[in-house]
């Protein structure tokens, strides 16, 4: 099932309904299924082929997702590009995945300016919202595309399938901070679509809003919105008292926010005066969720429902619906609230030991799963598609395990990552730019438990014999490099690090050492 099927679907219940929305402007079914048409004539007439890489590096904005449309109506695959990448982040990845086009906002016309001399494949620039000397404008470029003669008596229609049903490939870290481009296919996002409308409440034409990014889950829960034909709207940036504003406005039934905003939400003074009927489904996700705030949560805000996956099986490994969140007595199942939910329907899940053994129900191992949503592979990486797929089953890199009542309970993160406010940080990445500094002789990261953030990035720094770096200065130096989402929220200066025999420094240690700290 192609990406453009989803928008067709909803168009076949009714091509005047609204589909995107911002602020005061609405795009109807009517209207993305023009563009996305006229998009697929374009990158035909730019040389794009079916199979073909096309970027798209933007905030939030309805045009922007429009075009993804398009990208899949001419066959070619969606590579979203994380507007919050610092450059050289952003380089690595279309140079990752072969893109040959790349469609921006003209905020990000100096970033592209400044590495699309680096990326000789990247061929075709197309800025949304501005003509510029290296890239024309949108609408420019598709009244090019409408003006020329050639088409499909040239025997090549806009229109096509994607080669190997592939529809989106999805930049991710890895253990060493080096980006893998995660392969998804039709089926991937089919399956997924399914299990979100199968293990969730929908009444009616749902009304979705997207405060988070849609390079995210925000995005990818599209899909099954639009089946439904239902209405898409978009929030440019975050804003809480906008958020409660449009809920209350367009009268939204589901919505998305990782924990850190959730924490921010119950605090809000316009809260409890929101008009909040209207909600069926407020999904989180992305980060571990404090149960007590989850709790407060469900009385505050409505019908809280959790989903748990990753970019390579994406959003619904595990899933909680607003029901799960209570006993068949209606009080508060506080003793699931820390976990994941069950697995989903279409998913099999198992907890496996080191020596792929598949382990039993409380017996703490890597979650494992095999299902048609998991990825076809890594992009051009054989050998880490491999590592992931051991033993018959992808391994998602996280240790859990399920209780007698099959609810899943993740306790730890096999690969150092950290999740800060929904976001996936790489603690050797955020190392290399702190050993960038002058100053710094060696260092460890580690994420430590916070309300706020979920996780936050915490540093641990040696400095070299007479350096004289601040932790405010290390905070900036390392932000300019790896952006704010990774640049640690806490450094702390040490005079030596633990480390094992060998020299290694033991994070474990580091942790330890600072959890007493953290928790007081």
């Amino acid at each position: 099932m192609s990406l453009t099927q989803y928008l067709d679907k909803g168009a076949s219940l009714g091509r005047e309904a609204p589909c995107l929305t911002l602020g005061d402007d609405t795009l109807s079914y009517g209207d993305v299924q023009d563009l996305s048409s006229s998009v697929a004539r374009a990158l035909r007439r730019s040389g794009v082929r079916p199979g073909d890489k096309v970027g798209i590096l933007s905030g939030n904005d309805p045009v922007a997702f429009a075009c993804v449309f398009g990208i899949a109506r001419r066959g070619a695959v969606w590579c979203p590009i994380n507007p919050r990448n610092e450059a050289e982040e952003n380089r690595e990845l279309l140079d990752l995945f072969d893109c040959t086009c790349l469609i921006f906002q003209s905020a990000f016309a100096p970033l592209v300016a400044r590495i699309a001399p680096q990326l000789p494949q990247l061929t075709v620039l197309v800025c949304l919202d501005a003509d510029l000397p290296d890239a024309p404008s949108l609408q420019g470029w598709l009244a090019e595309a409408g003006a020329d003669p050639a088409g499909d008596a040239a025997g090549d229609p806009a229109d096509a399938p994607p080669p190997d049903d592939v529809s989106l490939i999805v930049g991710t870290g890895g253990t060493t901070g080096r980006p893998k481009g995660v392969v998804l296919t039709g089926r991937n996002i089919e399956t997924m679509s399914a299990l979100t409308l199968m293990g969730y409440p929908f009444d009616g034409r749902p009304v979705y809003l997207a405060l988070a990014p849609l390079t995210h889950a925000a995005g990818v829960l599209c899909f099954p919105i639009m089946a439904l034909g239902g209405r898409v709207i978009v929030m440019a940036k975050p804003d809480l008292t906008e958020f409660l504003a449009l809920v209350a406005r367009h009268g939204v039934t589901h919505t998305f926010l990782p924990p850190t905003l959730i924490y921010m939400l119950l605090a809000h003074d316009d809260l409890a005066s929101t008009d909040r009927s209207s909600l069926q489904c407020f999904w989180y996700g992305a980060a571990p969720m404090s149960a007590a705030r989850l709790e407060e949560a469900l009385t505050a805000i409505g019908p809280m429902a959790q989903l748990f996956g990753q970019s390579e099986a994406p959003m619904m490994i595990a899933m909680m619906s607003p029901a799960d969140h209570y006993r068949p007595d209606g009080t508060v199942a506080t003793e699931r609230l820390s976990s994941a939910g069950r697995p989903a329907p279409l998913v099999t899940l198992a907890i496996m030991d080191g020596e792929g053994r598949l382990l039993e129900r409380g017996e703490r191992g890597e979650i494992v799963v095999r299902s048609s949503l998991v990825m076809a592979g890594y992009y051009k990486n054989p050998e880490a598609t491999a590592d992931a797929s051991r033993h018959g089953w992808h391994h998602t890199g996280d240790i859990g395990y399920l209780d007698d009542d099959g609810f899943l309970f993740i306790v730890d993160r096999a690969k150092d990552m950290i999740i800060t406010g929904g976001f996936n940080v790489y603690s050797a990445e955020v190392e290399q730019a702190l050993m960038a500094h002058p100053d710094v002789r060696d260092c460890g990261v580690v994420g430590l438990p916070d309300d706020k953030w979920g996780e936050r990035v915490t540093a641990v720094v040696q400095l070299q014999p007479g350096g004289t770096a601040t932790a405010d200065e290390i905070v900036a130096f390392v932000k300019v490099r790896v952006g704010s989402v990774k640049a640690p929220k806490q450094v702390e200066i040490w005079p030596d690090l633990p480390r094992s025999k060998v020299g290694k420094v033991l994070k474990a240690d580091i942790r330890a050492r600072l959890l007493p700290v953290a928790t007081e």
